[in-house]
């Protein structure tokens, strides 16, 4: 179905890029000489785009289309890129785990799939405190390989901002590396058995995963049976996506474009806001209140739902479809009592939004030998009653946000394995968030199925 996406303007007059500057900007490094970020900013402000306007709306419209129940969203990737990772198995391996889940989603589902990647410029992360002190150190805190340098010297954790042309220069090779492999084929429906990783054969999900496939191979040739070859499965449409968090570097590649009105962020197609940064005076709802892309706001545990309205009445004032997705990030504990009222409150004033469960974030916690993690039970028993919850509003949960990789790390515990604490030892990978590993990435596409078809 095609949705009305007609040509919004910049909202206002008093709007420009750099307008966020007026306010009150949090999650932002302090950088110690102004004339270096000048510069590094003014060369960023030359290179070329990474993304374009005309992929950017034609995201818009699948996102409508999802709203309107018609797809559903798949949004997922790193907690935080390195620079180090940015190598083509690694890229292809996370690429080839997002294809597995749509894979799954698509079968179960019965409906297509919008296929997100977080990454190729999710290279900044918030923290909650600006300082980090060791054995009576302080030094700043790492914010992601935008900004600085995990290791704990003051040389690492100095704000740099040549590494805002780096990180463009990653973004670039990892989108570059992608397309490539799309375009090649990679994504070809008729051989999903490319996609395969070694633990196929290893997995208990091992024999679901291959009747999936085989049956999606029989639907494909019964189709081309009827409609001969001109029907083509051959490609997906791929976007990315990260969170905004560094308003200079995206203030840097917000463009205008001939023959479209208002501004760009070419950084990415699908930015968001963090929960962190979601004040409605703040320098991050500024800056998004400009740009044409389709973006989405974290929705935590604290918002009230007059709150939330405000927010909605600033990101998307004339009801555009395909515009804004909020993603509810609210913990196992907490989602019960604390997303009905915004579901609720948003749809008595029939606001016009994408809802997307995000069962990462607010299921964080520390184990007894010091890792950060998160237990595959609590992920799974939030998105659960997320999806309880909706159906009991009468509103739709139209996709999901996670962090994952396609690489064998031990970082989440739970699954289909049943990872244990002293697993994590083993393959703990992550700079900062535990990530599903894909094994229980896909193991989680299949809960999902099964909870939309009434099987969970």
């Amino acid at each position: 179905m095609q949705h009305n996406l007609k040509t919004v303007a910049s909202p206002s007059l008093d709007w420009a890029p750099g307008t966020w500057r007026s306010r009150t900007a949090l999650q932002q490094p302090m950088y110690e000489d102004a004339a270096e970020l000048a510069d590094a900013l003014a060369q960023l402000g030359e290179l070329p785009p990474l993304v374009t306007s005309w992929e950017i709306l034609k995201l818009k419209q699948s996102i409508a289309d999802a709203q309107a129940g018609e797809r559903f969203l798949l949004q997922g990737g790193d907690c935080a890129e390195s620079f180090a990772d940015c190598t083509s198995p690694i890229i292809s391996n996370r690429l080839k785990v997002l294809l597995q889940m749509s894979l799954v989603l698509v079968h179960g589902l019965k409906k297509p799939v919008l296929r997100v990647g977080r990454f190729a410029g999710q290279y900044a992360k918030p923290r909650s405190a600006d300082a980090e002190t060791r054995d009576g150190v302080t030094l700043p805190a790492f914010r992601g390989d935008l900004v600085n340098s995990p290791e704990f010297t003051p040389e690492a954790r100095r704000a740099d901002p040549r590494r805002l042309i780096k990180a463009h220069a990653r973004s670039a090779m990892t989108m570059n590396f992608v397309r490539a492999l799309i375009d090649g084929g990679f994504a070809d429906l008729h051989h999903p058995e490319y996609w395969d990783l070694a633990w196929v054969d290893h997995s208990p999900l091992a024999a679901e995963y291959k009747r999936m496939v085989a049956s999606i191979g029989d639907s494909l040739r019964f189709m081309e049976t009827l409609g001969g070859e001109s029907i083509s499965y051959s490609r997906v449409d791929f976007y990315t996506s990260h969170e905004a968090l560094l308003l200079h570097y995206e203030e840097a590649l917000t463009r205008q474009v001939p023959r479209q009105d208002g501004w760009f962020n070419l950084s990415t197609h699908f930015p968001w806001i963090g929960m962190r940064t979601a004040a409605l005076d703040g320098a991050h709802t500024e800056y998004f209140r400009g740009i044409r892309n389709p973006i989405a706001v974290k929705v935590g545990p604290t918002v009230e739902p007059d709150d939330l309205l405000r927010l909605i009445d600033v990101l998307n004032p004339n009801e555009e479809p395909g515009r804004l997705t909020l993603i509810h990030r609210m913990g196992n504990d907490k989602i019960g009592t604390r997303l009905q009222p915004l579901l609720e409150a948003v749809k008595r004033e029939g606001r016009r939004v994408l809802w997307v469960a995000d069962p990462m974030h607010g299921n964080t916690e520390s184990t007894s030998n010091g890792y950060k993690t998160r237990r595959f039970a609590n992920i799974s028993g939030e998105l659960d009653q997320a999806f309880d919850i909706h159906a009991a509003v009468g509103t739709r949960l139209g996709g999901v946000h996670l962090e994952l990789t396609g690489e064998n790390v031990t970082e989440c515990l739970g699954g289909a394995r049943g990872l244990v604490e002293q697993d994590l030892d083993r393959a703990y990978k992550s700079m900062v968030d535990p990530r599903l590993n894909y094994e229980q990435s896909l193991e989680l596409a299949m809960l999902i199925t099964r909870k939309s078809n009434g099987m969970g």
